[in-house]
């Protein structure tokens, strides 16, 4: 690839997703005097906050030794997957990327009153000190002797609606894969939403869905690669797939449901004319390290993403309202 072609798609790849997550700011739930069930939750506000505090410390202490090994002590899932690749490229280039920042504080928090496990609490946080958005944390608890883990994070988009919850003293209730009455069930819209993703306008589904800041970032951000490798005879390909089991629904006021699910991608992109395909940006190249490059390069991505699913009445379209995407793996064919 020509030189010229490589910068332009290394700083387009370094900051052309990050910005438009990074400027956004959603607008927390309204919390309602009633609740779906005449069940108590189990946690208060204050044991909420210790528990985030505490997931917080850990996170704290892997990111000032850049030591992904104390991350299962408190992060689980998607979560886990994208702190390790965080501080892997950290470890790497020196220090921890500024999207990857946590607010100790929040604005809201969902409690459920459900019994059993996993139990889920969704947390959104304040913004950052420098203004980034605020984020949607998911704490799950697995077991009645396990500690809660910070098991997803997504940063919330401008303008973004989220769903009326309500007040944690009441409490909310869990959703689940297949929560009937909605427009989609929510594995359903998570498996649509990447069918969109990879498809554009082309996906059958894309008349579900309102438009939002992820889709455009990432449908931008290919074009322009696309134009790049279209001058060295280079092709692109990516290919988007929900994670199996890998989702989190909460039950809203207003019968939708908020889900946060995983869904994992692969970018292969392939230089023409006997060109080497090389990682583009420092994430890349730190997650890559000494490996020996060929035409072809392939990352791997992990996408988390907030969407809500309204009720099948309402006459609304299927929205996202948050997303983190990160990649985990480099590596050359």
């Amino acid at each position: 690839m020509k030189a010229r072609s490589m910068k332009l798609i290394a700083v387009v790849l370094s900051v052309g997703m990050l910005t438009s997550l990074a400027a956004c700011e959603g607008q927390v739930p309204v919390v309602q005097p009633s609740a779906s069930s005449s069940a108590t939750p189990d946690m208060s506000t204050a044991q909420e906050k210790k528990i985030r505090l505490a997931t917080l410390k850990v996170i704290d202490d892997a990111d000032a030794a850049k030591n992904v090994d104390l991350l299962p002590q408190r992060l689980s899932g998607p979560e886990l997957d994208v702190r390790t690749s965080q501080l892997t490229v950290a470890k790497a280039t020196g220090g921890l990327d500024k999207f990857a920042t946590i607010p100790k504080d929040m604005t809201q928090t969902v409690i459920p009153t459900d019994s059993g496990w996993p139990r889920e609490v969704y947390t959104i946080t304040t913004t950052t000190q420098d203004q980034q958005s605020k984020r949607l944390l998911v704490l799950r608890q697995d077991s009645a002797r396990s500690n809660y883990q910070l098991w997803g994070m997504a940063r919330l988009f401008q303008g973004a609606k989220l769903p009326k919850f309500a007040v944690p003293d009441i409490g909310a209730q869990l959703g689940q894969a297949d929560d009937p009455g909605l427009l989609a069930k929510p594995q359903d819209a998570v498996n649509r939403y990447a069918d969109l993703l990879q498809n554009g306008s082309g996906s059958r589904y894309a008349g579900d869905f309102a438009d939002d800041y992820f889709r455009q970032s990432l449908t931008q951000l290919t074009q322009t690669v696309q134009e790049g490798m279209q001058r060295n005879n280079g092709t692109q390909q990516q290919i988007f797939n929900a994670a199996p089991d890998q989702i989190s629904v909460m039950r809203s006021s207003d019968g939708g449901d908020l889900v946060v699910a995983r869904i994992d991608s692969e970018w292969t992109r392939q230089t023409g004319q006997g060109r080497e395909s090389l990682p583009a940006n420092d994430d890349e190249k730190a997650l890559f390290g000494a490996a020996k490059p060929t035409s072809t390069l392939k990352v791997t991505y992990v996408n988390v993403v907030a969407l809500y699913v309204p009720p099948a009445k309402a006459n609304q379209k299927i929205t996202a309202v948050g997303a983190e995407r990160q990649p985990i793996k480099v590596e050359a064919l």
